[in-house]
């Protein structure tokens, strides 16, 4: 028969168990404590006293358990740790993308002149110098500079946030890059971030016009803002059914697409001359002459920078008559909660060309080919105003 353990001996190894400092304190001291004052110190600090003595088997089960428990709990906070650290990696990692893209615009802001005159000076060669030894600096520039942003198309279809880098112009020999591929993707980054740049004021406005709406009376700030997006919008009588039709995006898959068509994928001499992305006519002065418009005035709208053009372009589907089917659809798939899809709006811009039906069937294979409808859900890097580039 195995021998029980003395009570006071029980109560010590509790106070063991349980890690009781003051009980240590005692016995480190050398001081004698009773059985009543070891008892009275395990239940102010909530052990229960054993009801009868314990043998050296019992003590170990007790301990066992109170070490599975220990176990179980550093188990528990070790995996919520682990969790905790791969729910927050995509905003570290978007962290560290702002970081990257703060410093490297940074840079290129503050030695936008002098990178030109260091990259003169030293040749400017990188990995494919030697297949497009033909291309300007401006060019070289720019390809270097998404290089160094880590500014990839493929990480923005699988979700990465798009760098805000504002080109003002587009690089004068684009087509001397040899690899079609690389020309498109370079135009399409050039492009990409304008557009959703503005598309995301169109946003801002059209969540500030629902919020206008909704109160029951109006202040005078916002009657005037209304009536200023009327004017934007050329509506007349202030029909707020038609300012919801016609403040929208336009997705950004179709105003790829139509840039790429009507610029060439950026290499036409209305684009690179005047910034003329989409084709529009004028019959004013602030415009192009094409070489082959004989007896005809029409000129193509020439522009100060590349968003300028984007904005003239979204006011024209917005606005013009002839794309008041566009809105509409637009309208429904706003109401079905649908994707507002490139594929789907093409199809309303027959009046855009002459060509008409031709025309849409192009459109239509260039978001397809180039796999543009990936962009329509796109959005631009969360960051301040001040650490956008514009070059």
């Amino acid at each position: 028969m195995k021998k029980n353990i003395p009570y006071r001996e029980q109560l010590i190894e509790l106070s063991k168990l349980y890690k009781i400092q003051e009980i240590k304190s005692y016995i480190s001291s050398k001081k004698k404590l009773t059985t009543s004052q070891i008892e009275l110190i395990l239940l102010k600090n909530k052990v229960r006293l054993p009801e009868h003595s314990y043998n050296k088997k019992k003590i170990s089960e007790i301990k066992f358990k109170e070490q599975v428990f220990t176990n179980i709990l550093v188990t528990c906070s070790l995996i919520i740790f682990v969790m905790s650290i791969i729910s927050t990696r995509p905003y570290i990692k978007s962290v560290t993308n702002q970081i990257k893209f703060s410093y490297v615009a940074k840079e290129y802001k503050s030695n936008k002149n002098q990178v030109k005159k260091e990259n003169s000076n030293s040749g400017f060669k990188d990995r494919n110098s030697n297949k497009d030894n033909k291309i300007s600096l401006d060019t070289k520039i720019t390809l270097n500079l998404f290089e160094n942003l880590k500014y990839d198309l493929d990480s923005i279809r699988l979700g990465e946030s798009v760098k805000p880098v504002y080109l003002s112009k587009l690089p004068p020999d684009l087509k001397n890059l040899k690899s079609t591929s690389k020309r498109k993707d370079t135009f399409i980054k050039i492009m990409l971030p304008l557009i959703i740049d503005e598309n995301n004021k169109i946003l801002e406005n059209r969540k500030k016009l629902f919020k206008i709406l909704g109160k029951p009376v109006n202040s005078m700030g916002e009657k005037r803002w209304l009536k200023r997006r009327f004017e934007d919008y050329q509506i007349k009588n202030e029909d707020i059914a038609e300012l919801k039709l016609r403040m929208d995006i336009i997705p950004v898959s179709l105003a790829i697409a139509q840039a790429a068509k009507e610029s060439g994928w950026g290499t036409s001499r209305f684009a690179l001359k005047g910034n003329a992305m989409f084709g529009q006519w004028t019959y004013g002065k602030d415009g192009l002459k094409p070489k082959d418009s004989k007896g005809t005035d029409h000129k193509v709208l020439a522009f100060p920078m590349l968003r300028s053009s984007i904005i003239a372009y979204q006011k024209n589907l917005n606005t013009h008559k002839a794309y008041g089917q566009l809105r509409e659809a637009r309208a429904n798939l706003r109401k079905e909660n649908k994707k507002i899809s490139g594929l789907v709006l093409v199809s309303y811009l027959e009046s855009y060309a002459a060509t008409g039906k031709e025309y849409v069937k192009i459109l239509s294979s260039i978001i397809t080919q180039n796999k543009l409808t990936d962009f329509d859900n796109s959005i631009l890097m969360n960051t301040n105003r001040d650490k956008t580039l514009t070059l």
